[in-house]
C-alpha cells in the first residue's frame, strides 16, 4: 500500500513538473530556457559525481575527460556529413567520422556508453590506487583526453572544434535525461549494490573482511557514473552548439565537484538543490565582472570576479558548514509528510 502510494505520488510529481515545463517553454525568454537547460544537465552530472565520491568513497577528479568524450561522440553524429566536410579545415576528418551519422537520442546513448567504456578501462588500473593517487590519476587521464582531442584533427577537428551542432538540447531532453539519471542512481542505491557501495565508503577494510569483491564495485560505480558524465557532456554540446579542447579544461571538474560538495557528500537531494542553486548564483555573480556606477564613482569591472566570489563561498561552506546543504540526508515522501503533521501539531 505505501509502496502504491509512493509510485502515485511520483508519477503526479513528475507530471506537475512537465506542466511547469510547458509553461516555461512559452514564458520564459531565451536566456531564462538556457539558465533552466544548464540546470538540468549540471544536476546530471552532480548526480554521476556524487555516485561515485560522496556514496563510493572514489575522489575522482576526472569528470570533464568523460564529458568531453561525450560531448565530441555526440557531435560527430548529429551532425551531418555536408556540415562536417565544411567544417574539418586543416585535414579531412576519417572515413568513418565523415559518414557517421544517428538520430539525437542514440547520439546520446553513445556519447554516454563510450564514455562508460573508457570508464571501465581506465578504472581497472587506476581504482586499485586510494584515495589523493586516483584523484591525481583520473585528473591526468582528463587531460590527456583533452590533449588527444586538440592534437587528433582528423577525428575531433584539432583546436578549432566543433561549431553549428545541432540544437537538439531543449529542456524536455534535458530534463528527461535528468529524471532517467536520477532514477537509475535511485533504485542502484536503494538496492544491495547501494548498500555495498556505501560500505566501501565508510569503511573498505571492514567491507573486504566481510567478503566483499570490493574492486567490482568500485568499477561499477565508476562506469556508471561515468556514462552519465558523457551524457552530461553530449546535452551540453548540443546546448551550446559549439565545443573545443579549451572547454573541457580541470574548471569543469571543480565547477561540478563545487556541486557535489555544497549539496552534500552522500545526498542525491542536496546535488539536485545545489544543481539548481549553484548555476542560478554563478549568473548572479555575473554582475561582479561589470562596470558598476555606485555613490557617482565608476567601478570597472574585473574578468573572472565571480568564480573568486564563489570560492570565498565555497570555503565558508566547508568551514561552517563542512557536510554541506543536505549532508547525508534526502528529501521523501515520508519526511514531507512528516514535516507537515509536525507543523499542524
Amino acid at each position: 500500500m505505501r509502496r502504491g502510494r509512493t509510485i502515485l505520488l511520483n508519477v503526479l510529481a513528475i507530471g506537475v513538473f512537465g506542466l511547469l515545463l510547458h509553461l516555461a517553454e512559452g514564458y520564459c525568454n531565451g536566456y531564462q530556457l538556457q539558465i533552466l537547460n544548464l540546470i538540468a544537465i549540471n544536476i546530471i552530472l552532480a548526480l554521476s559525481l556524487n555516485l561515485i565520491y560522496g556514496f563510493t568513497g572514489l575522489f575522482s577528479l576526472g569528470h570533464a575527460g568523460f564529458m568531453a568524450i561525450g560531448a565530441y561522440v555526440c557531435s560527430i553524429l548529429i551532425m551531418t556529413p555536408d556540415q562536417k566536410d565544411m567544417l574539418f579545415l586543416l585535414q579531412p576528418a576519417y572515413d568513418w567520422v565523415q559518414t557517421a551519422h544517428a538520430p539525437f537520442f542514440a547520439a546520446v546513448l553513445a556519447g554516454g556508453a563510450v564514455a562508460a567504456i573508457f570508464g571501465a578501462v581506465v578504472g581497472i588500473p587506476l581504482l586499485r590506487l586510494g584515495d589523493d593517487y586516483l584523484g591525481i590519476a583520473t585528473l591526468g587521464f582528463a587531460e590527456i583526453i583533452r590533449v588527444v582531442a586538440n592534437n587528433v584533427p582528423r577525428l575531433t577537428n584539432g583546436a578549432l572544434g566543433f561549431k553549428g551542432i545541432p540544437a537538439y538540447a531543449d529542456l524536455w531532453w534535458n530534463f528527461g535525461w535528468a529524471l532517467v539519471a536520477l532514477y537509475v542512481i535511485v533504485r542502484l542505491l536503494q538496492s544491495n549494490t547501494g548498500n555495498v557501495l556505501k560500505a566501501i565508503r565508510d569503511n573498505e577494510i571492514a567491507a573486504k573482511a566481510m567478503g566483499v569483491d570490493v574492486f567490482r564495485y568500485k568499477l561499477l560505480s565508476f562506469t556508471v557514473g561515468s556514462f552519465f558524465a558523457g551524457v552530461g557532456g553530449a546535452l551540453l554540446a548540443s546546448l551550446l552548439t559549439t565545443i573545443d579542447p579549451k572547454m573541457f579544461l580541470f574548471t569543469l571538474t571543480f565547477n561540478v565537484l563545487m556541486i557535489v560538495v555544497a549539496g552534500g557528500l552522500g545526498s542525491l537531494t542536496g546535488s539536485v538543490l545545489a544543481g539548481i542553486g549553484i548555476t542560478v548564483l554563478l549568473e548572479w555573480l555575473r554582475v561582479v565582472e561589470n562596470p558598476v556606477d555606485l555613490l557617482g564613482f565608476s567601478l570597472p569591472g574585473i574578468p573572472g570576479m565571480r568564480m573568486v566570489v564563489f570560492s570565498l563561498a565555497l570555503i565558508v561552506i566547508i568551514l561552517f558548514r563542512r557536510e554541506g546543504l543536505m549532508g547525508m540526508r534526502e528529501l521523501t515522501w515520508r519526511s514531507l509528510a512528516g514535516v507537515f503533521s509536525r507543523g499542524k501539531a
